[in-house]
């Protein structure tokens, strides 16, 4: 009975809620009508924009309060209203996510007031529910039609804030012509990467070699002894230019992950990191199956960018690495037990790891409150 009655409570808190956003629905109303005048007369057209961005947020905290109740987040898809002031009205009055606000709006005038038929239940189910629940040990029944009333808030609001497919298609369409151009930078941000590495590195060990090589032919007759030394050093320099294109290669894609996969590779970071790192693998090595290369590369360079920055700049000497196979793709979790404040405009890599994320339609969220823990939490789709 007692947990009855707490679930009842938090139904009618939702639902009262639910009313006084309903109640100041109402007043909004003057809002609505002084700004569809104002643009009629073409004087106060500015005001059009203004308040589509009052009802977004108006739906936005809708949204939030759902979400609250159900546990389920409800996605948002509006178009940006930025440009000339013609640019936003236009964007304002043909953007889909307007129209499903305003049907939303128009049907919380009425629906909001479930309040009301939830305030008579209290008395009656209090009455009921105590002897019949309370005493003969029996299920509740007028108490639960209270939740039942808040649940069936929730979902016409769900139904009535989730975005159009149309809309939905845009928002999707943004977000990959993002991706792209993430990926793009990413991608030439890479290329100058290794041309740098190959400049700096093994490009000028072979020069020197081939310097080295040509003096050594030179003095052979003559001196012998000075010939075999800058041999020796030729011979130095190559084994030198054969380690920076290794290094180059494994930037590219580590060889390790070939050989060992994925697993083996992380475990082999850990190893190397300096830190006291647990590996904790669910699923992935179960059957055999592996996560495509380039969903391998990513969650490997995850890893190492996680653990590099945690040996750098955490304080702490102990982090974990999870590596979880999911249904539709690869989850990757680094944790350590540092001071926290990571910045991704730092220069610590973090910007980097999320656009090599974002090329593969991955996501990365990130937690570093100051004062620690720092958890980097990357949700990579694939197909196993």
């Amino acid at each position: 009975m007692g947990k009855t009655v707490r679930q009842a409570a938090r139904a009618t808190v939702h639902l009262a809620l639910a009313a006084a956003m309903a109640f100041c629905l109402w007043i909004f109303i003057t809002v609505l009508l002084i700004t569809a005048i104002a643009t009629v007369v073409v004087v106060g057209a500015w005001m059009l924009p203004e308040t589509v961005l009052i009802i977004r947020r108006i739906a936005g905290a809708k949204r939030s309060m759902t979400a609250a109740w159900t546990g389920q987040r409800i996605p948002e898809a509006y178009q940006p209203l930025t440009g000339t002031l013609r640019e936003r009205i236009r964007t304002a009055v043909r953007d889909p996510g307007t129209l499903t606000d305003l049907r939303w709006m128009v049907a919380d005038y009425f629906y909001g007031a479930l309040l009301a038929l939830a305030l008579p239940l209290w008395p009656l189910g209090l009455a009921v529910d105590g002897v019949w629940s309370g005493l003969l040990r029996r299920t509740p029944l007028v108490l639960p039609l209270i939740v039942r009333l808040a649940d069936l808030e929730a979902d016409w609001s769900t139904a009535l804030l989730k975005p159009s497919p149309k809309a939905q298609l845009a928002a999707r369409v943004e977000e990959l012509a993002a991706t792209r151009a993430d990926a793009i930078a990413a991608h030439g941000a890479e290329l100058r990467r290794i041309e740098r590495d190959l400049h700096d590195g093994a490009q000028a060990n072979l020069v020197a070699l081939s310097m080295r090589i040509g003096l050594a032919k030179r003095a052979y007759d003559r001196d012998p002894e000075t010939a075999r030394k800058l041999l020796d050093e030729a011979q130095a320099q190559a084994e030198q230019a054969l380690t920076e294109l290794r290094n180059v290669v494994r930037g590219i894609h580590p060889p390790i992950l070939t050989d060992r996969g994925l697993v083996g590779a992380v475990r082999a970071l850990a190893a190397s990191s300096g830190l006291q790192v647990t590996v904790e693998v669910d699923r992935l090595e179960d059957d055999g199956l592996r996560a495509p290369a380039a969903v391998e590369a990513a969650a490997y360079f995850v890893v190492a960018e996680a653990l590099t920055n945690a040996a750098k700049y955490s304080g702490s000497p102990r982090a974990a690495v999870q590596l979880v196979r999911m249904k539709r793709g690869l989850r990757v979790r680094v944790a350590d037990e540092g001071h926290g404040g990571a910045d991704e405009k730092s220069g610590s890599g973090l910007l980097g790891m999320r656009r090599r994320v974002a090329a593969l339609d991955g996501t990365v969220e990130m937690s570093s409150p100051v004062g620690g823990p720092t958890v980097i939490d990357v949700m990579l789709p694939c197909v196993w």
